[in-house]
C-alpha cells in the first residue's frame, strides 16, 4: 500500500546569488519513506532539505506538503557550539511554540521532554550540559529536540558526519527504530557504506537527482561515477553493495588473487 504524499518537489531549482545549487527536482516523499539523499560536497544535499523545510525559496517549480505538516530538524552536529550554557533539558524545548514570554520552562514542557528524553535513552540526563555528553549521546539530544513536538516527517543533515563507528551505529539503530514506530525520515549523508548502504531508498544528487531507488539498484559504478565525478566499484557482500574507489578496488582485487 502506497503511503500518502507528505511532501512533493516538481521541477524545483534553487539558487545562491543567480547561482543554481539544485536544478529540475522531481522527489516525493511518502508517509512510511525512509531516504537517503548521498552527493559529494556541494552537491546540494543541504539546499534539497531546506527546500523541504521551506528555509529556502525555489527559483523555478514548487515545493507542495501535505497540510498542517508536522517536521522536525536535526542540524549537522559540526554547526554546534558544544560550550554553549545549555543543559540538555532546555536544548530538547528550545522548539517549542510559544512566544512573548520569560524562557523558563512550563511543567508540561519538562514532562514532554522528559517523556522524549526516556524514549531515546537520556533519562536522568536532562540537567546535564551537553559537552559532557557522549557523541552518540549529544546526536540522540537533538533527534530529542526534533521528535519534541511529534513531527510525522524527521530531517536530518548529516547525522554521521563526524562521528565514530560506535555512535554512527547508535544513530543508525535510533533512526531504524524511529521509522518502525511510524515516523518518516529523510537524511543527506556522504557514508555510502556505514549509513546509506542499510536505507531502503536512496538518491543520488549532483546538482540535479541522478538515480532515485534501492541501495543495490542505486549504488551502482555508473551512477556512482555520474554523482561523484571519480570512478568506484561496488562489491556485493551479504546481500548488501559495498562501494570502493578506485585505489581500494585494486587492491582488493590484488588481495583476491593472492588469497
Amino acid at each position: 500500500m502506497i503511503g500518502e504524499v507528505l511532501v512533493e518537489l516538481a521541477h524545483m531549482s534553487c539558487a545562491y546569488n543567480s547561482t543554481l545549487a539544485v536544478k529540475n527536482i522531481d522527489l516525493t516523499i511518502r508517509k512510511g519513506d525512509f531516504l537517503g539523499i548521498v552527493g559529494p560536497s556541494g552537491s546540494g544535499k543541504t539546499t534539497l532539505l531546506k527546500s523541504i523545510l521551506g528555509s529556502i525559496t525555489p527559483v523555478e517549480g514548487h515545493v507542495t506538503k501535505k497540510p498542517h505538516l508536522r517536521m522536525g530538524y536535526v542540524p549537522q552536529v559540526e554547526t554546534v557550539d558544544w560550550n554553549f550554557p545549555v543543559t540538555v533539558l532546555e536544548v530538547v524545548v528550545m522548539t517549542r511554540s510559544s512566544t512573548g514570554r520569560l524562557p523558563r520552562v512550563t511543567k508540561d514542557e519538562r514532562a514532554d521532554a522528559l517523556l522524549v528524553l526516556e524514549r531515546l535513552g537520556l533519562g536522568g540526563l536532562e540537567n546535564r550540559h551537553i559537552r559532557e555528553l557522549s557523541g552518540g549521546q549529544q546526536q540522540r539530544v537533538f533527534v530529542a529536540r526534533a521528535l519534541f513536538h511529534r513531527p510525522e516527517l524527521l530531517v536530518l543533515d548529516e547525522p554521521t558526519s563526524g562521528v565514530d563507528v560506535r555512535t554512527r551505529h547508535e544513530v543508525l539503530h535510533l533512526l531504524a527504530d524511529l521509522h518502525d514506530e511510524g515516523v518518516s525520515i529523510i537524511l543527506s549523508t556522504h557514508d555510502l557504506n556505514g549509513l546509506a548502504a542499510h536505507l531502503p531508498r536512496l538518491v543520488c544528487l549532483n546538482s540535479e537527482i541522478i538515480a532515485d531507488g534501492s541501495p543495490v539498484d542505486v549504488l551502482t559504478p555508473e551512477v556512482l561515477e555520474q554523482t561523484f565525478g571519480a570512478p568506484m566499484e561496488v562489491l556485493i557482500h551479504g546481500g548488501m553493495p559495498v562501494v570502493v574507489d578506485g585505489v581500494g578496488a585494486d587492491i582488493a582485487e590484488r588481495m583476491s588473487r593472492l588469497g
